[in-house]
Formats: structure tokens, C-alpha cells, sequence
């Protein structure tokens, strides 16, 4: 298929180049053009100077973007997305961001003959890099199966989880979960370390029981070690997050352990750890500790 691809960060630079191995025509657009150059020079491709102009003969359009914000901008007005798209192509966000937008997005697609689904990704850059995200989708079943085997490119697993902004809510819940998950692994390693116990020998052992997760396996290594530079920014959880609570107002779903662990998160933000990766919630602890 003819597709493009609209913004190419940790995620989306890789999300592209998958597409491009599969053997689609793929034009990309970044609001760096750098970015975008050395992308083409990458996986010799094609690149353009606005949304729209990417957008423009294809079949399908993705976009991986900051926020509601971001969404808004590379999507609409003159040079954006839908004024380069065809009738009846299909636009795929794979932004995480709110179920509000989504549904605004769809609106004026669908009032311009074309086709709109939310898609937010979770697996982090490793997931992109290597293939494996997993894509929570809100949005028509025609339009989903269309759509599917393209992002199969970068995707091990995608499913339809209700009409537009549905996507969006399961990604809340995502976050919700690997809030928890990860505060319970910091507060878990601390204590075997305050008990002397050998990190190795612990995690090959509860790992194979109820507490292993892929939290647990790939990032008790670094956990342990204090090494937090990599991976899903602090900054773009508590992001995330935000927009968990603002929908939680509205279907009055209490988020309090969510709402504990995002106030650590702030902490850590404060200590200058805004790039840390969702792990370094331990950190707390070793500060903690040292004073």
C-alpha cells in the first residue's frame, strides 16, 4: 500500500521503517527535518515538507505524536493530514492521548468521506524497534481489518476494543496497571535488599509465580543496579496518567494508588530524573536510604 507516517520519535522513526521493510510505499513527515533525512537516507524512502503533503494518494495514514495538542496540529488546517488524504482512506493515531480527541478526530473525518481510528501502542522503543507492539484500537470493525495487516509490520498483537475512543480508555488502564506493577517492584527489590537476599536467585525464582511480569524481567537488572537512563520517559508516564485522572473525573472510577504513585513520580521529577525510565520509582527508596 501507499501509506506516510507522521512523526517520527523514539517510536514512530522505527514504527515507519518496519513499514517500509514490508514492502509499502512509505512517505514520512517530522516537524525536524533532519529527522526525517536521515530517515529517508535509513530505508530509502520518501519524506515531505507538511502532513498533508505526505498524506496525499494514500491509502492509509499513520501518526505518532505528543499529545491532544499535537494531534490537533498535524491533523488539521491546510497543511495537515486530512486535507492531503483521499476519500475514503483511513486514518490510524497512534498517539497516546485522550478519548475526547479521538472522537473530535472522527468527527470531521468522517464528515470529509474518510476513515479514523485510535491506536495507542504499548512495548515502549524496544517494542518498536523489534516489531512487537501491542496496539489497543477504538474504531469500526471494517475499518480495523483494513488497517491490521499493515500494522502487523510493526505489531505481534492488535485488537478492536469498541468505537472510536475505546483504544484510548484501554491505554488508560494500561498505564493504570503498570503504575502499580512497577511500585510494587520497587518496594519489593528494596526489601530484599534491606533482607540481604540475592537479587538473581529471587527474581529466577517469584518470577516463574503470581509476581512475575515483564516489568520484573526486564527491568530488575537495572532496578538493582541503580540504572535508570533509558527506556519510557517519567515525563511521558505522568503524561499518560494525566489523562487517566481527567477521564476518571468523568466516570468517577477512584485511581488512589494511581494517584499515590504519580505524586512519586513527581518527586523523581524534581530530583532532575524527568528522562528516567518508569523503573526508577526504586530510586525513592536508595534516597531514602542514603539519608
Amino acid at each position: 500500500m501507499k501509506v506516510a507516517f507522521i512523526g517520527l520519535g523514539v517510536m514512530g522513526y522505527p514504527m515507519a521503517g518496519h513499514l517500509k521493510k514490508a514492502g509499502h510505499e512509505v512517505c514520512v513527515y517530522n516537524r525536524s527535518v533532519e529527522k526525517a533525512q536521515k530517515w529517508k537516507t535509513e530505508y530509502s524512502g520518501a519524506y515531505a515538507q507538511t502532513p498533508a503533503l505526505a498524506a496525499k494518494d494514500c491509502d492509509i495514514v499513520f501518526c505518532c505524536v505528543g499529545n491532544d495538542d499535537d494531534v490537533r496540529q498535524v491533523v488539521l488546517g491546510e497543511q495537515g493530514i486530512l486535507a492531503g488524504m483521499p476519500t475514503g482512506s483511513i486514518l490510524v493515531d497512534h498517539t497516546t492521548a485522550s478519548a475526547n480527541v479521538a472522537r473530535e478526530m472522527a468527527e470531521i473525518a468522517t464528515e470529509q468521506g474518510k476513515y479514523f481510528l485510535d491506536a495507542p501502542v504499548s512495548g515502549g522503543q524496544a517494542g518498536a524497534e523489534n516489531g512487537v507492539l501491542t496496539i489497543m484500537v477504538g474504531g469500526e470493525q471494517a475499518i480495523f481489518d483494513k488497517a491490521q495487516a499493515v500494522m502487523d509490520s510493526y505489531a505481534r498483537f492488535s485488537k478492536l476494543m469498541g468505537s472510536v475512543g475505546s483504544g484510548q480508555l484501554a491505554k488508560m488502564v494500561n498505564q493504570i496497571c503498570i503504575a502499580g506493577v512497577v511500585q510494587g517492584l520497587a518496594e519489593g527489590f528494596n526489601f530484599a535488599e534491606k533482607a540481604g537476599l540475592d537479587s538473581q536467585a529471587l527474581v529466577e525464582t517469584i518470577s516463574k509465580g503470581a509476581a512475575g511480569s515483564w516489568q520484573m524481567e526486564n527491568r530488575y537488572k537495572t532496578m538493582f543496579a541503580g540504572e535508570y537512563d533509558f527506556g519510557f520517559a517519567v515525563d511521558w508516564m505522568r503524561k499518560d496518567l494525566a489523562i487517566a485522572f481527567e477521564e476518571a473525573k468523568k466516570n468517577n472510577a477512584p485511581l488512589p494508588m494511581t494517584q499515590m504513585v504519580d505524586e512519586f513520580y513527581q518527586e523523581i521529577q524534581a530530583s532532575g530524573g524527568s528522562r528516567w525510565d518508569t523503573s526508577s520509582l526504586i530510586s525513592r527508596f536508595k534516597c531514602i536510604s542514603s539519608d
